[in-house]
């Protein structure tokens, strides 16, 4: 069996699900890229994972605002794999491709629930990187595959050990999913600062 799926990123708020699906993909030889808590969590479990600043060359900065918005994240993520151009400008610029994508948001809507919340607060848990990342992957379904839901880990980790892949329409059924998520998410904060 062929790995195609070669790389994951997994950046997670809601980390239910998420070591345990970092440790079946890397059981079949995926190799694991993470940020900050999600990272941290992963290698406590004994599962080798990079941790993103490795990859870009670049530090978490900004309190955590600025960690994943990196051409070497996206680049890996958005390059088409069958352009020419893309795969030489990947290989120029040291950029791996990035075959599997499982992030979730920061909890804005639970933020915005607590009693008394700030702007401030609120503001800090609109969650940036993650739709970049998010929209990226679903944008490219023809190659990366979008896990936004972790309901969906153990079918996505299942197709991974038997076949080395998620099939096409899994991915556009996914990406789908993955739009419908940050659409719903950007109209909760829209909502959220026209009323406060």
């Amino acid at each position: 069996m062929e790995l195609k799926i070669k790389r994951a990123i997994i950046s997670v708020s809601n980390k239910l699900g998420a070591v345990d699906f970092a440790k079946k993909l890397s059981k079949v030889g995926v190799e694991i890229i993470s940020t900050g808590g999600t990272m941290k969590a992963i290698r406590a479990a004994g599962i080798p994972v990079t941790y993103v600043s490795d990859l870009t060359g670049f530090p978490e900065i900004m309190n955590g605002r600025v960690k994943t918005l990196n051409p070497k994240i996206h680049g890996g993520i958005l390059a088409v794999r069958d352009n020419p151009e893309h795969v030489q400008q990947m290989q120029e610029n040291g950029i791996v491709p990035i075959d599997l994508v499982a992030v979730n948001l920061y909890p804005f809507k639970t933020t915005i629930r607590k009693p008394n919340v700030t702007l401030e607060e609120a503001i800090e848990n609109i969650d940036i990187g993650g739709p970049a990342m998010i929209r990226a992957a679903a944008k490219n379904f023809k190659f990366v595959t979008v896990v936004t839901n972790p309901d969906s880990y153990d079918e996505i980790a299942k197709m991974i050990t038997e076949t080395g892949e998620v099939n096409y329409e899994k991915r556009k059924k996914l990406a789908a999913e993955a739009f419908a998520h940050t659409a719903d998410y950007d109209s909760m904060i829209a909502k959220y600062l026209a009323a406060n």
